[in-house]
């Protein structure tokens, strides 16, 4: 292996490498993948979490919207993305607000349930018919060179662009929605691995939430059935299948910006070169390499894995457990709700009522769990929390991953029936099936600098024109990873653009 040479040199066997590696094996080049961990997909696995219990748990990311068919099809990849009929359940009270896909007439009645009246509905569907045109317009020119802001402007639209590109998000959501809980529902978009205040002039909240609504145009949230290790292993079939060497266990120590890489596994050192280099990795991991300062960025969520030997009851008489945990289940959303966590997380306190939402995928894609626990009435739960900054689990990591445990699950509870606890299915070795991981974990586990999920702060789907957005300060090295404009999310889309730019 050693000085050995090469097309492409892709640090990294997440699925932005594993595109990224597919296309160029396919047009013909040389391509070897450095994969640091036994196994490929980064983020995008999926795990047996709980010894004995048979249920492979999406552990890290969890859903697919960004994934274009495009990229499905050019590489022809077997991968079934299941949608969802609900869109989401928000408990408010006694009651609660349920988003039905297949049923309007049960989406407006519980609107009126909540809102008491019709406007909060129809400024939601007005909202979300602005976002789906902008969806439309926006997610064909992902696969393309950046088009300019002008550009991207005059695509848009005029009152959209000012509401999602130029305004806060934050002032834009309280001047459209009156109802406190609305507000909050449409908010969670964007705060998913965010901190942010959704008020702030910088509008981070605002690019976070463009890329939660406009997937593939149409913005939708899908299963991936087999869990999110069948996208990455589906990837790394076909990468293989053009031609692609893809090494695991090989830790990247040391980047040239003349193209050569060195790397460590089980044999010892070993330095190869390549025409190109495409990192599928932080850019703050992309500097260390290269001997250079890049500044670590903040992730700020809690994610926590679990097995239920049930579904917990609803104080809510009127929807069926099963209809609200098959979407995303809001938990202390409210917008109000978010404020004060966001300001008690920024003042350094873990927040008193963590916002939360959580999924159950075994409800969507039952194959997830082995055919005992099917039988049984086991589900698999999922749970993403809001404003959980990395700064608050520097000094003591396991103390205050245990108190943000506690603090969330007390969350949950507030809107339950029963304590979520008391659903929590037994290992064979007694304990609960339960994990929790802070972006210090992410940061320990995965390498991800501050534990931030995409890479760094998700920017604007535009810039210099010509460009594919996966360029670097150095001629060889291009981005292949979540960091790499138009980046973030199981999409594929940095993978596929570093590609094209070698290509082109």
């Amino acid at each position: 292996m050693s000085r050995s040479r090469h097309d492409a040199v892709i640090i990294g066997g997440g699925h932005n490498g594993l595109v990224a590696a597919a296309y160029l094996a396919r047009a013909g080049r040389k391509v070897l993948v450095l994969e640091r961990l036994g196994h490929v997909g980064g983020l995008a696995v999926s795990a047996q979490a709980f010894p004995g219990v048979d249920a492979r748990l999406s552990r890290y990311s969890y859903l697919v919207s960004l994934l274009p068919a495009k990229v499905v099809a050019d590489l022809g990849i077997k991968v079934e993305l299941r949608r969802r009929r609900y869109a989401s359940y928000t408990p408010a009270g006694d009651t609660g607000l349920l988003v039905d896909n297949g049923d309007a007439g049960r989406t407006a009645a519980s609107f009126a349930r909540v809102t008491a009246g019709t406007a909060e509905l129809e400024a939601w569907r007005r909202f979300y018919a602005m976002t789906a045109d902008v969806a439309e317009r926006v997610a064909p020119t992902l696969l393309e060179p950046l088009m300019d802001r002008a550009a991207m402007r005059d695509l848009v639209g005029g009152q959209a662009w000012r509401e999602l590109f130029e305004r806060p998000i934050g002032e834009v959501v309280d001047e459209r929605f009156a109802d406190d809980t609305v507000r909050g529902v449409v908010l969670t978009d964007a705060l998913i691995g965010t901190f942010a205040d959704p008020c702030d002039q910088g509008l981070l909240a605002n690019r976070c939430l463009l890329y939660h609504v406009i997937g593939d145009g149409t913005g939708d949230w899908n299963v991936p059935v087999g869990g999110m290790g069948a996208v990455s292993g589906a990837l790394a079939g076909a990468a293989r299948a053009a031609g692609a060497e893809i090494l695991t266990g090989a830790e990247v120590v040391a980047v040239d910006p003349s193209g050569e890489v060195t790397f460590r596994d089980a044999d010892g050192e070993h330095t190869v070169r390549g025409e190109r280099i495409l990192a599928n990795v932080p850019p703050a991991v992309l500097g260390r390499l290269l001997g250079a300062g890049e500044p670590a960025p903040e992730g700020a969520q809690l994610k926590v894995n679990m097995v239920l030997s049930r579904l917990p009851r609803l104080r809510d008489p009127d929807v069926d457990p099963v209809a609200a945990f098959s979407g995303t289940f809001h938990i202390n959303e409210g917008r109000d709700q978010l404020a004060r966590a966001y300001a008690e997380a920024a003042a350094g306190r873990i927040p008193e009522l963590p916002p939360a939402e959580v999924y159950c995928h075994s409800l969507t894609d039952p194959s997830i769990l082995g055919p005992g626990l099917r039988d049984a009435g086991a589900q698999t739960m999922t749970l993403f929390g809001l404003h959980m900054p990395a700064r608050l689990f520097r000094e003591d990591p396991a103390g205050a991953r245990e108190a943000a445990l506690r603090a969330t699950l007390a969350s949950v509870d507030r809107v339950l029936a029963e304590p979520i606890e008391d659903c929590l299915l037994r290992a064979p070795d007694g304990r609960p099936c339960l994990e929790a991981k802070t972006p210090v974990d992410l940061e320990n586990e995965a390498g991800l600098p501050g534990g931030h999920i995409f890479h760094r702060d998700l920017s604007w789907p535009f810039g210099e024109p010509g460009k594919w957005g996966v360029e670097t300060a150095f001629e060889r090295i291009l981005l292949c990873g979540a960091g790499a404009r138009r980046g973030g999310g199981v999409s594929g889309i940095p993978g596929h653009n570093a590609a094209m730019a070698l290509l082109s």
